[in-house]
């Protein structure tokens, strides 16, 4: 009876670990305004920049208390540029990103709340945003909507609806991004509500619910930061064939992709030929250190030819890989059919004497690779992650008749 409920013990024990995909998600809070721009005052003297801090501060808390990930973009009062909190954001690999500011109008009359998003249906020509947000859009109007949803019905404040916004910390980032804005200093109401550590206590809470109903707090998206991506069908397809992986349930789809990167999937599509790294393997290149995470699949691409490594002789496993590059590499992995004829076929920028211009127009004739633009084909831009993902699908779905 004992070892039977042990074994009971171990069970429930297992069966109420999370599963691996399912992480924490990850929210970059942002206070508005803070050191010498002290934001909108109040009709009651209020300083936006203390009200957004401490809002914040109680935002955090209900996130974390949730089982969210968050961080603060400002843990005090000291000035932030707005370029500094987009470029904190994306080093810290955020899911979601939630701007905290407080309104003011001429009409002391006008009330409420209302949420700031990036909307690419109305692209501000004097402020272009970030092929990522304009991408996310969709998804940045649907966690203001939730938000808003929620900020008004905890906190009591009037409704005053979304915004299409062209702010700088809601067009420029990677993440489904908005700015909440609380309640208006300029009516007496609402900064009677934002002096009041209660009623920020119930903004905080309704935001962090609106968070919540948009992305529960351990998601079980597979590459949250693949949502809304071109690429996201390919990616998901080769993580399912374990051609491709993430770091901490995120894929990078826009990041250059190493030569080390590269030959890791071409390896995991088609092993290259030869045998494990030995004695009898290519002299280790002086670029490559035997730790390195790639290197047995970088001397077994030496072996088997695949390479042949620079003409000083390195592998420089951890440069970005151009476009050139990927097309004459992977078009060794096509055998040439007999009387096979080249489609004379012209990227402008790819003229016929390139030493990557037949691979190019090969795999171009075979419908795997497609310009960045109709007439360029950008040979020497580094290839994206995404890039290569649809490449390597398509090359996988072309073997397979499918």
């Amino acid at each position: 009876m004992r070892m039977f409920r042990l074994f009971v013990l171990i069970l429930l024990l297992l069966l109420s670990l999370p599963t691996p995909m399912a992480l924490a998600v990850k929210v970059v809070v942002d206070a508005g305004h803070g050191g010498t721009n002290p934001g909108a005052i109040g009709v009651n003297g209020l300083e936006e920049k203390h009200a957004n801090l401490d809002i914040a501060y109680k935002l955090q808390q209900e996130l974390i208390r949730r089982g969210y990930e968050a961080v603060l973009s400002r843990t005090d009062d000291r000035d932030m540029s707005l370029e500094e909190r987009v470029r904190f954001t994306n080093a810290q690999k955020a899911d979601l990103f939630v701007s905290v500011h407080a309104n003011f109008y001429d009409n002391p009359a006008v009330r409420g709340s209302m949420v700031l998003y990036y909307d690419s249906r109305y692209p501000q020509a004097k402020y272009p945003a970030s092929e990522a947000m304009t991408r996310l859009s969709p998804e940045s109007m649907k966690l203001a909507q939730s938000v808003l949803d929620q900020l008004v019905a905890h906190a009591g404040t009037e409704n005053r609806g979304l915004l299409p916004s062209a702010a700088y910390v809601i067009r420029s980032g990677q993440v489904p991004s908005i700015l909440v804005e609380t309640a208006f200093l300029s009516n007496a109401k609402d900064a009677a509500m934002l002096a009041d550590d209660a009623a920020r206590r119930k903004m905080a809470i309704g935001i962090a619910e609106g968070i919540a109903a948009y992305m529960p707090a351990k998601s079980s998206v597979l590459f949250p930061d693949t949502v809304g991506h071109w690429a996201r069908e390919a990616i998901v397809r080769l993580q399912a064939q374990g051609i491709v992986q993430g770091i901490d349930n995120r894929f990078e789809p826009d990041r250059a992709i190493t030569r080390a990167e590269f030959l890791t999937i071409v390896n995991r599509i088609r092993p290259f030929a030869g045998t494990s790294v030995g004695s009898s393997t290519p002299q280790t290149p002086a670029d490559l250190d035997k730790n390195h995470w790639a290197y047995a699949t970088l001397m077994n691409a030496l072996a088997a030819g695949f390479i042949e490594g620079y003409e000083d002789g390195s592998v420089k496993p951890d440069r970005p890989i151009t476009r050139g590059e990927v097309a004459v590499l992977l078009n060794r992995l096509i055998p040439q059919e007999r009387a096979e004829i080249v489609s004379a076929e012209f990227f402008a920028d790819v003229p016929a004497d390139l030493w990557s211009a037949r691979a190019i127009y090969r795999l171009r004739q075979r419908g795997l690779i497609d310009g960045v633009t109709a007439e360029r084909f950008m040979p020497d831009k580094p290839m994206t992650r995404a890039e290569m993902a649809v490449l390597a699908d398509r090359f996988i779905q072309s073997q397979s008749g499918g």
